[in-house]
């Protein structure tokens, strides 16, 4: 192999991931046929000139971490990764457990199915869905249906413009994403699946740029979510925030509706709906 193999490998493997792969819009007369570098250096958490080093082979020998961050980004399998780490001379160690995709326990999923009339989903460290009962599921279809790698609640509100249409307040719920999505960061400075979510935000969130530099940190444990649903309408449901005992790195989020209000009425409705869950925990 040449001087310069690992260069040679990122650029092979950047030329070959289109933008359409990682959900960047298509831009007409685009000149490159795969990423741009400055694209793969945003979604790395890393500078584009510190990138372009290490095509260039300039740079000093990478972090694990930044070896880690170039393979999620560039959507490396095992195979693709070890290779990686090979061509930079090092091999990869046991990633920070925030890191390692969070199970959600039999006991846990037995409490969210028992909740006939309340929307429940559990979320990890990496702010990624790790399971949700049937009412979430049929309340948040959009979300249920992601593959677990981008089923994020932040993800899917900043990202996806049908969230536009179910959140009836979206900017004021976008922007407590972001505040806390920001106060995640900083809590897990190591978890790169956070870092990925911040940079692929960065490049395909319009508002997420303005908002994220207003360095703002929040954290609601409680509140109200005023939602429009496409059959039953429009919902007002209090939320509830919980970390449970057992599973300090996960969170509950319960949606319910006062007793006897019209909201109730309607989740009554919405629960009366197919009988087999949506989704589970465990999907990929």
């Amino acid at each position: 192999m040449g001087n310069n193999s690992l260069g040679d490998f990122l650029r092979a493997r950047r030329a070959r991931l289109t933008p359409e792969e990682i959900g960047l819009p298509t831009e007409f007369g685009r000149r490159v046929a795969g990423l741009r570098r400055g694209e793969v250096a945003q979604l790395a958490g890393v500078s584009t000139e510190y990138y372009t080093r290490l095509e260039q082979g300039r740079a000093r020998q990478p972090s694990e971490q930044v070896l880690q961050a170039l393979g999620d980004a560039l959507r490396f399998d095992d195979i693709e990764r070890r290779h990686l780490f090979a061509l930079a001379g090092t091999t990869p160690g046991q990633r920070d457990r925030a890191a390692h995709p969070a199970q959600l326990r039999p006991a846990l999923r037995q409490v969210l199915e028992s909740m006939d009339l309340a929307s429940a989903f559990v979320s990890d460290r990496d702010l990624t869905v790790v399971g949700g009962n049937r009412l979430w599921a049929l309340l948040f279809p959009d979300v249920a249906e992601l593959p677990r790698r981008e089923r994020s609640m932040a993800r899917w509100t900043l990202l996806d413009p049908r969230a536009r249409v179910v959140w009836r307040d979206w900017e004021r719920v976008a922007r407590d994403y972001v505040h806390g999505l920001r106060l995640a960061a900083a809590a897990q400075p190591r978890n790169q699946r956070i870092a990925n979510l911040i940079g692929e935000l960065m490049m395909r969130s319009p508002e997420f740029p303005a908002w994220w530099s207003e360095h703002r940190v929040q954290e609601r444990s409680t509140g109200l979510k005023r939602l429009h649903h496409p059959v039953v309408g429009d919902l007002e449901l209090q939320y509830e925030v919980l970390t449970p005992v057992a599973d300090p790195g996960q969170t509950l989020v319960i949606y319910c509706a006062p007793s006897g209000s019209p909201a109730e009425e309607r989740l009554r409705l919405l629960a009366s709906w197919g009988s087999e869950p949506v989704m589970k925990g465990h999907s990929t």
